[in-house]
């Protein structure tokens, strides 16, 4: 089952101010993980994140962190962020279960 992937206006803007090669990366990593198993999760790659409703789930991609939602047949990708800021962007919009 496809899944549609929408970038949330944060998340276009943080894929924006990537470099034009990690940008391709990052875009590579959404489609190739995203949009088939989005909730599948890996040691590595894919974890769900407990104790918050929101953002569900996050895409490891290098140095680079995708916080991403999934609904029936959609992933909204919420932020990409740098791993070193990763926690202080989770607990200013990271909302508690």
């Amino acid at each position: 089952m496809h899944h549609e992937i929408v970038l949330a206006p944060e998340a276009a803007q943080d894929l924006k101010r990537l470099k034009a090669h990690v940008r391709a990366t990052v875009r590579d990593a959404i489609e190739a993980h995203l949009r088939q198993q989005p909730t599948r999760t890996s040691k590595s790659r894919i974890k769900r994140l407990r104790g918050l409703s929101r953002p569900q789930f996050r895409l490891r991609v290098g140095e680079l962190r995708v916080f991403y939602d999934v609904s029936e047949r959609t992933v909204e990708v919420l932020a990409i962020i740098l791993k070193s800021g990763a926690d202080a962007w989770l607990k200013k919009e990271g909302e508690r279960a």
